[in-house]
């Protein structure tokens, strides 16, 4: 079966295709929102300045599709609601309160949720000032009304903006295909693609560079995918149970460790650290000794930036790993449901087995997805427009495929329910087994 006879299958099943057009119903009304100024701003004036390109602002103008340079009613996106989940579930490690709710199951997710639209809020209303104040020190031709009146609408806009995003990407995820706050943030992100791909081939204006850095591209993306997908399979056997005249269990299972159970979330860190040395640089533009020591994190091409991007984000990667993972927790689930993996002895024994399995893998993953980090800089290095390299590596293309691996299993989810094929033939999306 061809690939346009799966997209036929996809609109033969009613509730699919409504949840699909549900979707791009909802992407579409967040990136018309993303053009609309807020109020208290000119916006022809405004589109005279350059708007943030560099450092942390020009990372989170990628992420909310340009908002925050037009100061669109989205400027703050769902960034505010991503930093405050973060927040939790770092605090899960460490606070027993939030272990506890971990624990409880629903409820308990219901209770960390509702915590984290609170904690969404305050960070907006914090967010909003900074917001304000910087829009004010750097376009403040394009504010017509008082300093102060401004700072209060922006607090008053950009948090009602961003509950809404918050509350679409919701709707997406209870009506819609896919995760929907993921969704919203990949959306972001391709946004600049096609503008991104014309200025370069505006600059190369050499249609056989192009391709070539378009192929270079998708194998990029291909090592990303493996990255991803790739994971360590561990037997688990379970011992029969004769409940009435029924036989339980007796079948093996196995344990999945994902080889980037990290995801993106080290690169991100990663970047916020390596904001600092700048940001510090930005308070004292006079004092030649401190730019000295703060110039090498403004290149993100140079040599140096490279390497110290590298080990934060191998550091990043198994630090974040220690927190999603809990290996003594596995074994405590395992052994309460009567599994046990073959040779190795429930309890200590099988915590360290899993550990030591997780480390294995987990190095090598965090070499991967350290280089993927540092391939915007060689990508650069190499004579790509800085906006088309941002697109080779780094927390943008992570979050693309990520996304995209995540929407396509639960499209494929659905077809498998009604007995259709799915569009892996010859591979299988994470989930999916033979019969």
């Amino acid at each position: 079966m061809s690939l346009i006879e799966n997209f036929q299958n996809i609109f033969k099943i009613e509730d699919l295709r409504k949840r699909i057009f549900y979707t791009l119903g909802i992407l579409l009304i967040y990136r018309l929102g993303t053009f609309i100024t807020m109020p208290g701003v000119d916006a022809s004036m405004l589109s005279q300045t350059t708007g943030p390109a560099t450092d942390l602002l020009g990372l989170f103008d990628l992420f909310v599709g340009g908002a925050f340079a037009r100061a669109g009613v989205f400027a703050l996106g769902i960034m505010p609601y991503i930093t405050a989940a973060i927040i939790i579930q770092l605090m899960g490690a460490v606070v027993p309160y939030f272990q506890k709710l971990q624990r409880e199951g629903e409820e308990g997710r219901r209770k960390i949720n509702q915590l984290t639209r609170y904690g969404t809020v305050l960070i907006t209303l914090v967010q909003s000032i900074g917001f304000a104040i910087n829009l004010m020190a750097t376009s403040p031709d394009a504010i017509v009304v008082s300093n102060t009146a401004f700072i209060i609408t922006a607090m008053i806009v950009l948090t009602s903006g961003t509950v809404f995003v918050m509350w679409l990407g919701e709707r997406i995820t209870e009506r819609g295909i896919g995760n929907g706050i993921s969704l919203l943030i990949m959306i972001g992100i391709i946004a600049a693609l096609p503008t991104s791909l014309l200025n370069e081939w505006q600059t190369k204006n050499n249609a056989i560079i192009v391709l070539f850095e378009i192929g270079v591209l998708i194998l990029v993306i291909a090592a990303v995918v493996l990255l991803t997908q790739g994971q360590r399979r561990i037997p688990v056997q379970y011992a029969k149970r004769v409940v009435g005249r029924k036989v339980y269990g007796g079948t093996t299972q196995y344990l999945p460790l994902r080889v980037n159970a990290a995801g993106v979330m080290p690169i991100i860190f990663a970047q916020s650290i390596m904001f600092i040395p700048s940001t510090i640089g930005t308070f004292f533009p006079g004092n030649e000794t401190v730019q000295l020591m703060t110039a090498w994190s403004a290149d993100f091409t140079g040599v140096t930036y490279s390497i110290v991007f590298f080990f934060i984000c191998m550091f990043f990667t198994f630090f974040y790993t220690a927190i999603v993972i809990n290996p003594k927790e596995m074994a405590d689930t395992m052994k309460r449901q009567g599994g046990f993996i073959p040779g190795v002895r429930p309890g200590k024994q099988t915590v360290e087995f899993i550990d030591n399995i997780l480390t294995r893998i987990t190095l090598p993953g965090s070499i991967f997805l350290s280089f993927v980090a540092i391939l915007p800089a060689f990508a650069a290095n190499f004579g790509v427009t800085p906006g088309f390299a941002m697109f080779y590596g780094g927390t943008s293309l992570l979050i693309i495929v990520g996304v995209a691996l995540d929407t396509l299993q639960q499209v494929e989810s659905h077809l498998l329910m009604r007995h259709y094929d799915g569009f892996m033939k010859s591979g299988r999306i994470r989930g999916r087994r033979r019969m």
